[in-house]
C-alpha cells in the first residue's frame, strides 16, 4: 500500500508539474500575469509568494492549475484574454505539449536503467483458416522472429509491432522447423474475428515458457535518447490505432479514475523503476491527448472558445457565459471522477486487476 501511494503520487507530481510548467512558461513569455501556480487542488497546505505569483501545494493531489489574470475577461490588465488568438491557443495548448514531450525523457531514462528483458520463442501453434497468416503461407511450427526488419525477442514485442501496422502491408520474418528463414507479406486486420488476433495465429505458450530466459539490459544515453523518442512516437500511434479500434467495435472502451490509476501504478511499481517510468510516460501521453478534448474546463474546451472567436472575426463569447460553461464543466468532471472512483473501489474489493 505504501509503495502504491508513493509511486502514484510521484508519477502524478511529475506529470502535473510538467503540464502546468508548460502553461506557466508560455504565459510568462508572452507577458500574461500568473496569479498562482498550484500543484493539487485547494485547500492549500503550503504557499509561497515570489514576485507577483503565489506558489502553492494543495491537499487534493488530483491535478494542478496555473491561474492567469483574466482568463475570460480581456478588460483585466495583462490578462490572457487580452492577447491575440494565436498566443492564447499556444498558452492553453502548452501544457499538453509538455506532456507530449515529457515521455521522451522518461522513456530514455527507462532504457538507460538496467531492466529485465524477456526472451522467449514465438512458435505458431494454430493458424486460423482464412486469416492473413494462412493466406501469406505461415504454418504451425513456424517461429516468428521479426517484423518489418525488426527482430523480436518475445510475443509481446511482436504484438506491439503488429498493432503499429494495422491495415498496412507488413513483412513477417519466420524461421521454419528446418532452421531456414523466409519472409511473408500480409496485412494485419483492424477488426478480426473474436479470439483470432489481427494476423490469425495462436502461439505455443507452453513451449515459450519452457524456453524463456530473463537477462538485465541497459543502453548508453546516446542510444537511449533516440530509442525514447521512437517509443514516444510509437505510443502515440498505438493510442490512435486503439481509438480507431474502439470506434469500429474491435476493442472495448475502458475508463478508470484516480483509484484505478493508483492500483495500476502499484502493480507496475513492483516490476521495477524502468517499467514505472514507462508507465509514467504512458500516463503523460494520455493526459496530453485528453486535455485537448473539447470539454469545458479542460484546455481543449478553452481553445474551442478561442476558435469560435476567431471564426466570428473577433466577436467574443461574453466572459460571464464562458466562465459559467467552464464552471459547469468542472462540476461535471468532478462528478465523473467520483463515479469512476466508486467503480474502481468496487473492482478492487472484487479482487480484479486492470492489467492483463
Amino acid at each position: 500500500m505504501i509503495l502504491t501511494i508513493l509511486a502514484f503520487l510521484g508519477i502524478l507530481a511529475v506529470v502535473i508539474i510538467a503540464h502546468e510548467l508548460g502553461h506557466f512558461a508560455t504565459a510568462k513569455a508572452f507577458g500574461v500575469k500568473v496569479e498562482e501556480f498550484g500543484v493539487g487542488f485547494p485547500p492549500r497546505l503550503i504557499k509561497i509568494r515570489r514576485g507577483e505569483t503565489l506558489y502553492s501545494l494543495n491537499a487534493i493531489p488530483l491535478g494542478g492549475f496555473t491561474k492567469m489574470a483574466g482568463e475570460e475577461d480581456p478588460q483585466v490588465s495583462r490578462s490572457l484574454a487580452s492577447k491575440k488568438a494565436g498566443v492564447r491557443i499556444l498558452v492553453l495548448g502548452a501544457g499538453s505539449l509538455m506532456n507530449a514531450l515529457l515521455p521522451i525523457l522518461l522513456f530514455s531514462i527507462a532504457f538507460m536503467i538496467p531492466h529485465d528483458m524477456v526472451t522467449e520463442p514465438t512458435v505458431v501453434k494454430i493458424v486460423s483458416p482464412g486469416s492473413p497468416a494462412e493466406s501469406a503461407g505461415i504454418e504451425p511450427g513456424d517461429t516468428l522472429i521479426g517484423i518489418n526488419g525488426e527482430l523480436v525477442n518475445n510475443f509481446g514485442q511482436f504484438q506491439r509491432y503488429v498493432l503499429l501496422n494495422l491495415g498496412k502491408e507488413t513483412t513477417i520474418l519466420v524461421e521454419h522447423s528446418d532452421a531456414t528463414t523466409e519472409e511473408f507479406q500480409l496485412i494485419p486486420r483492424w477488426k478480426p474475428p473474436e479470439g483470432e488476433g489481427s494476423i490469425g495465429v495462436e502461439r505455443d505458450v507452453d513451449f515459450a515458457l519452457e524456453n524463456r530466459t530473463v537477462f538485465s539490459q541497459s543502453y548508453p544515453f546516446w542510444e537511449a535518447i533516440p530509442m525514447g523518442a521512437g517509443e514516444c512516437i510509437e505510443t502515440f500511434v498505438l493510442f490512435k490505432n486503439e481509438i480507431i479500434r474502439i470506434f469500429i467495435g474491435a476493442s472495448s472502451f475502458q475508463v478508470t479514475g484516480p483509484v484505478g490509476i493508483a492500483q495500476m501504478t502499484g502493480e507496475v511499481a513492483r516490476s521495477g523503476i524502468s517499467p514505472l517510468l514507462e508507465f509514467a510516460g504512458f500516463i503523460s501521453i494520455n493526459l496530453a491527448i485528453i486535455n485537448l478534448f473539447p470539454i469545458p474546463a479542460l484546455d481543449g474546451g478553452r481553445i474551442i472558445f478561442v476558435l469560435v472567436e476567431w471564426i466570428r472575426r473577433g466577436k467574443r463569447v461574453s466572459p460571464r457565459t464562458e466562465g459559467l460553461v467552464h464552471a459547469i464543466g468542472f462540476i461535471m468532471l468532478m462528478a465523473a471522477i467520483l463515479a469512476l472512483t466508486y467503480q474502481d473501489i468496487a473492482r478492487i474489493i472484487a479482487g480484479e486487476s486492470l492489467l492483463p
